[in-house]
């Protein structure tokens, strides 16, 4: 059910407690005798609408009005006057006055005009709310409290309401980089459009073009006789993302910095120049920047799509989001497989809160996956998620001897998962400042760079 919020600023008490009995029964009512404490509660919490008298005894109505729609334009204001002045009636709506209603008010009146403005923003309500009820149902990376989602969330907040600038989302493996563009789509005024996904990495080279631009009949050989829309049509007036954008043909990074730039592209084998509003989003675990250096990615495509940037952080960065990521997947788990599972034991808690976590979101969703099929509760263990055999504060194999100094195992141990182990902790531990995680590791800038990059080119 939708909901509104109504301030009532007037210096009149009477006139206070009549409208706000009036108005209580369907809305949320404030009520407020001098404009400045009106103003200032605008300022912390912007209501849908404001009735404003026009004659305070701080500043007049008018200048209220105007000082309300310098802090937010879209609160609507419904003026309330003893003046029959028409001039007045006239200045209030050039300054954004929705309506004016004069003095003494009847009630019945007033109920109509409330109700005809707030009509104006109760499709925005409604959309908002769909919006908000999706990212609640579906975007599990937005679980948590922890400060690195909570900036990442906020910043998606403020870059989601550019209609189609660019945005590049960079992250490890299974950080939730689709799940964010979905975000960004679902949050911004495309919400109403299609969000279309391309795997650049999942398409033949010599196809992604076809792909992302369509063709015309007879284009090339199995191509079919009515030709084919491409991705970027199919996404017109909504969002085309971008999976593995690092994967791009030089020749199909040239065509989508022509439509980036211009906003226009021809099907392959066609003549007819084509336009179309879509939203562009990316995505790449990549080093972009390397790959500028080595010829393989246009510098001028990467300032295109990396208008803005977003950084998700791994789940070894934000552990206080482990517990309630995975009682999400739990609930989603418990559903759809038809099971009665009530949460994780509390070794089961603690060794997932100090697993280290290479495949991040992907891996515990995974993982919790596994232990609701083979879990019987009412809880699930350590053996349930398969991490009974890990140790319990998520590091890699124990090597000391009685020295003090490490031991190679008889078993042996995998060299470089113990490298890039204890590197993510140096970087864990030095807020990701790679000078600082250098230091810790006793090694220089320089050849932190080196192995870092070694192990990433590895897992590439």
């Amino acid at each position: 059910m939708i909901s509104y919020s109504i301030y009532i600023v007037d210096d009149d008490d009477d006139l206070r407690e009549v409208l706000s009995v009036a108005l209580e029964t369907n809305y949320q009512v404030k009520t407020f005798s001098t404009a400045g404490a009106g103003i200032e509660a605008i300022r912390q919490e912007p209501p849908d609408l404001v009735l404003l008298d026009i004659g305070l005894p701080d500043m007049t109505g008018i200048e209220a009005l105007s000082e309300i729609k310098k802090l937010h334009p879209d609160v609507l204001v419904i003026m309330v006057t003893a003046s029959t002045d028409i001039n007045t009636a006239i200045s209030t709506m050039k300054l954004g006055a929705s309506d004016y209603m004069m003095k003494p008010i009847n009630l019945d009146a007033l109920e109509v005009s409330v109700r005809n403005v707030l009509e104006k923003i109760r499709l925005r309500k409604e959309v908002q709310i769909l919006q908000e009820t999706y990212l609640k149902e579906n975007i599990p990376c937005f679980v948590g409290e922890s400060n690195a989602i909570q900036d990442v969330m906020q910043f998606v907040d403020k870059v989601a309401k550019a209609i189609d600038t660019p945005v590049l989302i960079l992250g490890e493996t299974g950080t939730g980089k689709e799940l964010i563009a979905s975000a960004i789509h679902y949050k911004s005024p495309n919400f109403n459009g299609p969000f279309v996904t391309l795997n650049c990495s999942a398409i033949p080279k010599d196809l992604i073009e076809s792909e992302l631009f369509g063709y015309e009949k007879g284009a090339f050989t199995g191509a079919k006789a009515a030709g084919k829309r491409g991705l970027v049509e199919q996404a017109a007036d909504g969002t085309l993302f971008l999976d593995e954008v690092g994967d791009l043909s030089l020749e199909a990074q040239a065509k989508l910095l022509r439509f980036l730039e211009e906003g226009e592209y021809y099907r392959v084998g066609g003549t007819r120049k084509l336009q179309i509003h879509t939203r562009v989003v990316s995505a790449t675990n990549k080093d972009l920047d390397d790959m500028i250096e080595k010829d393989l990615f246009r510098q001028d495509l990467y300032y295109r799509l990396a208008v803005i940037k977003v950084e998700v952080p791994s789940l070894n960065r934000r552990r206080d989001d482990i517990v309630p990521i995975a009682n999400h997947f739990l609930g989603e788990f418990s559903n759809k497989h038809g099971k009665s599972i009530s949460g994780f034991s509390e070794n089961a808690e603690t060794l997932l809160k100090n697993h280290n976590w290479q495949g991040n979101i992907r891996e515990l969703r995974n993982l919790v996956e596994r232990g609701i099929l083979v879990g019987n509760g009412p809880e699930l263990g350590p053996q349930d998620l398969g991490l009974e055999g890990g140790r319990e504060d998520g590091g890699p194999p124990a090597l000391e001897g009685e020295t003090g100094m490490p031991t190679l195992p008889d078993e042996g141990i995998d060299l470089q998962a113990l490298e890039e182990y204890y590197i993510k902790e140096a970087l864990n531990k030095a807020g990701g400042n790679e000078t600082k995680a250098a230091k810790l590791l006793n090694m220089s800038y320089y050849s932190f760079r080196y192995r870092r990059k070694k192990i990433k080119d590895l897992q590439n």
